[in-house]
């Protein structure tokens, strides 16, 4: 199992991780890694294309994050001249002035003004995450639909040749973290922005030289946080990787418990989870202890800064430069302006890491596609079910041909065996006949028309299929049947269920064709499984059966019942058997033997045993093998 891999299986914290924007500097923030775009630019342009539809909405989301941003960035101006007001009142008093009084009104007024401007700054603040809300869900409805679509439409290699894990990142994690950032840090990056020039104006129009004071202060934050970062950096690679290795050493473990209880392995699979534990708790604390260290320092740096301003703005009060309550605002101003710049340092990476996700989407998007669809389909009114393969060559590589030459001639209602060692070919035969992989030359005739001329879907249609690996959803029993005819009755479903003897066992249980089969089907067993997948097949009622002959792992009785349900399904249809015990296909009309990639032997049962080839050799010592363990 690769490591990226076990870092993307979904379900052990394979969604994006986001920083409260406050501040905080966690796993998305200062210290963590960030996942760069290799083409930065080219992805940013594609992704504004999907925003391009809503213009006139981000236009409103920008003009109400500015409104909003104004109003609470006046305010602490406005209670300035509140707290002026009131210290000259005091001070009148205290020196006695006849008449001297504190007014109230004005500050009443004051206060009524601020409230007002509180409220309507919260009011667009709203405007402004309504509106972006349904932008950002908007354009990820169109993107979700279109990578759905796309995987609708590539072919069966290009989920050969990655993990489920690589995909479901893809298609769900990386989509969640662009609509996280456009719905969230978009908003809040626009808000950042005119809070730092709005602040800048506003400390100006108060003190040129405080403000002088506060911007120094600035590239000491930098230089602090950027060398904090940075080696708090090598700390979240080294948290990474432990976590992707536990998550990897926790799965295999728990889909594999039986194994390992059976050979007495759980105290050496503690022993390796405490040893990678272990190394996530070093990592983790000291990214976490290191990059915690960077708001304490800041604040340390913001309040020595504090300290120089309040000693500025005392002595500019004392010179009548400026009023007492201007220094209160300023003060705010100070503190607002901070906030504003982290959050913006966040953002960079947070936008950064997001790009890297919209690049791995639009991969997908880029992807080759299925050959297209016939333009003139054909259809077949009656299937009758004859086959012919004719010089069919084929290849996963290109200039690595695994089929060459291939011929066979298969009639309505023949019963053909595929045998053969592991790798030689048998599945790959038959997804080929399904049209999962196209063929280099050749082509594949269902009833005298090439397969390539019908509509996949109608192609697929005409085919059932009864695998080793069966697949059953999680819903009740009677679902699970009549998912191989849409729109079957009950009578169907249960007429369908007797013919794969199925309808018994069915009834046994506690709430019959009710039973709802759980995420793995386990509280069935196997060979009530492959019942099941027989009766959905006889419900499909298909002109071709696709079977993989799979009694193996069931008791003698149910593999009777198994095999006269296959024998009930093949009745009078072509069957492609792929064989596992040559015992089974005796009574087959042909028998294909392939080694290599390639029909090396073809013929009845008995023709090939005369022949005393392959085939012979391959059913003497499987049956002497089975009679010495006899």
């Amino acid at each position: 199992m690769s490591e990226d891999s076990k870092n993307q299986r979904p379900g052990f914290g394979s969604g994006p991780q986001r920083p409260g924007l406050g501040g905080g500097f966690g796993p998305r923030g200062m210290g963590m890694p960030v996942q760069k775009a290799k083409d930065f630019k080219g992805t940013l342009k594609r992704l504004v294309v999907y925003l391009k539809p809503y213009k006139l909405q981000l236009i409103s989301v920008l003009i109400t994050a500015i409104i909003s941003t104004i109003f609470s960035i006046v305010s602490p101006k406005i209670m300035g001249k509140a707290t002026t007001k009131l210290f000259e009142g005091l001070m009148m008093k205290f020196k006695g002035v006849p008449g001297a009084k504190i007014d109230f009104d004005y500050i009443g007024q004051i206060i009524l003004l601020l409230i007002g401007l509180y409220i309507l700054s919260a009011i667009f603040a709203y405007l402004q995450g309504y509106i972006m809300a349904g932008v950002a869900q908007k354009t990820v409805y169109n993107l979700r639909k279109e990578v759905e679509e796309k995987l609708n439409r590539l072919p069966l290699k290009y989920f050969d040749s990655r993990t489920h894990g690589e995909i479901l990142s893809r298609a769900v994690n990386d989509v969640d973290n662009i609509s996280s950032t456009l719905q969230q840090s978009l908003t809040q990056l626009i808000t950042s922005v005119v809070t730092i020039i709005g602040v800048i104006v506003m400390m100006l129009s108060i003190s040129p030289l405080m403000t002088l004071i506060v911007v120094v202060t600035l590239p000491l934050s930098f230089i602090v946080t950027a060398n904090i970062a940075k080696k708090s950096q090598q700390y979240f690679k080294g948290q990474q990787k432990a976590l992707g290795q536990l998550n990897g050493h926790v799965e295999e473990m728990y889909t594999g418990h039986k194994v390992v209880k059976v050979f007495g392995h759980e105290k050496k699979s503690i022993e390796q989870f405490e040893e990678i534990n272990e190394s996530l708790f070093q990592s983790g604390w000291k990214a976490q202890f290191v990059s915690g260290m960077i708001m304490p320092l800041m604040s340390f740096i913001n309040n020595i800064g504090y300290v120089f301003v309040s000693v500025a703005g005392g002595i500019l009060v004392t010179k009548k430069a400026i009023e007492i309550g201007d220094i209160q605002a300023f003060i705010q101003y100070a503190r607002q302006f901070s906030q504003p710049i982290a959050q913006t340092a966040q953002i960079a990476n947070i936008i950064q890491s997001t790009i890297a996700s919209a690049e791995r989407v639009f991969e997908i998007l880029d992807e080759t596609e299925e050959v297209p669809e016939a333009v003139e389909p054909k259809e077949i009114q009656t299937p009758q079910g004859n086959v012919n393969f004719e010089h069919v060559s084929f290849g996963y590589k290109e200039d690595e041909l695994l089929i060459q030459d291939m011929n066979i001639e298969v009639k309505s209602g023949q019963k053909v065996a595929i045998v053969g060692p592991t790798g030689a070919g048998k599945t790959t035969l038959i997804n080929l006949l399904m049209r999962f992989y196209e063929l280099n030359s050749g082509q594949i005739l269902i009833d005298g028309i090439d397969t390539r001329n019908f509509k996949r879907e109608r192609l697929r249609s005409l085919f059932g299929m009864v695998l080793q690996d069966t697949w059953l959803f999680n819903s009740t029993i009677r679902d699970n049947i009549a998912y191989g005819k849409e729109g079957a009755s009950e009578m169907e479903i249960v007429a369908a269920a007797k013919a794969a003897n199925a309808d018994h066992f069915i009834r046994t249980l506690p709430d019959g064709y009710d039973t709802v089969l759980n995420e793995e089907a386990s509280n069935i067993s196997q060979g009530q499984k492959q019942l099941l997948t027989i009766a959905r097949a006889i419900l499909a009622n298909p002109s071709i059966l696709i079977l993989d002959e799979a009694t193996s792992s069931v008791d003698t009785r149910t593999e009777v019942q198994i095999q006269k349900a296959m024998d009930y399904l093949m009745k009078g249809r072509t069957s492609f058997v792929i064989a596992h015990r040559l015992s089974t296909i005796r009574d087959a009309d042909l028998i294909l033997v392939m080694n290599n990639g390639s029909v090396i032997e073809k013929g009845t049962h008995q023709e090939l045993l005369d022949k005393g080839g392959f085939y012979a050799d391959l059913y003497n010592s499987q049956f002497t093998s089975q009679k010495s363990v006899g």
